[in-house]
């Protein structure tokens, strides 16, 4: 199932994706937040199914403006160097434990809204990556209990600003522009895919650029939330993004960074496609409130 958040007539919605059609979700009967919804969604499932058995108040896709399927995550976690082939283009060792960051919660943004290249950088990189999503409160669990906690899988263009992410050696100045954490367009829910058999694929404009599989992670899924539990309870709408793998901008020669008037676009099977343009941050994106 694919559950989405998006705006139609002016308001916000929640609701599910049935091929090119969207069925929102009515507020007196559902969570009014997707991180609500995915926390009952088992218990919803049957309701939720019979949703899309009318097509009463369904949209046409193209009549909505799809946002990112998790506003403002509590938690928006990246994984640094987890697939071989991305390790070997940047000449450093295999981790023997995950490379983890915070990207900031104000870096969110939605699919096909701009991605801006910043005033004080030109070195912006992509980086498309499975993200997971997390379903349930939990702390201190195995890598065998983990899939029990995911509510689903989504899209993150993990964007960089490689010389800004070097000043840090937490990398989270680099990841946490704002608009560099593009996400969706929607939640695949845990129940409908195999998060570790995956194809993904990156284009600049119609160059394809990164293209590997799921199975090819060196932490999984489950061994990451393993990871993250030991040390801190994951909520419902904590976004984890697994990483990324060869074929980015900085490694290419010359340098393969996005400027203004790119589009980015990053393909998952089984998930879709998160498409974004690149322009030039506004001079006036300074202000004080």
């Amino acid at each position: 199932m694919k559950l989405a958040r998006f705006v139609y007539s002016g308001q916000e919605h929640l609701g599910i994706v049935h091929e090119d059609r969207v069925y929102p979700l009515p507020a007196d009967q559902f969570p009014s937040t997707m991180p609500d919804l995915l926390y009952q969604f088992s218990d919803l499932k049957q309701a939720l199914e019979q949703q899309l058995k009318s097509t009463e108040g369904s949209l046409a896709l193209n009549q909505v403006r799809l946002l990112a399927p998790i506003a403002a995550p509590e938690k928006f976690i990246g994984v640094g160097l987890n697939y071989a082939d991305h390790i070997a283009e940047t000449g450093l060792d295999t981790p023997d434990f995950p490379t983890l960051f915070n990207k900031q919660s104000s870096c969110v943004t939605d699919p096909e809204a701009p991605i801006f290249r910043p005033n004080i950088s030109e070195k912006l990189d992509y980086e498309g990556e499975l993200a997971l999503v997390i379903g349930k409160y939990c702390r201190n669990i195995s890598a065998d209990q983990a899939k029990d906690v995911i509510a689903g899988y989504t899209i993150v263009n993990d964007v960089s600003v490689r010389d800004w992410q070097i000043k840090s050696p937490t990398w989270t100045l680099g990841k946490s522009f704002d608009s560099h954490g593009p996400m969706g367009p929607w939640i695949v829910t845990a129940d409908n895919i195999d998060p570790h058999n995956l194809e993904l694929k990156t284009w600049l404009n119609e160059e394809l650029r990164q293209q590997s599989n799921t199975r090819h992670l060196i932490f999984n899924c489950y061994q990451l939330i393993e990871t993250l539990s030991s040390v801190c309870t994951l909520k419902p709408g904590d976004v984890i993004a697994t990483g990324t793998c060869s074929g980015v901008g900085v490694k290419m020669k010359p340098r393969g960074y996005m400027k203004p008037g790119d589009r980015v676009t990053i393909e998952i099977s089984g998930i879709g496609s998160l498409s974004n343009p690149v322009e030039q941050e506004p001079c006036s994106n300074s202000f004080i409130r």
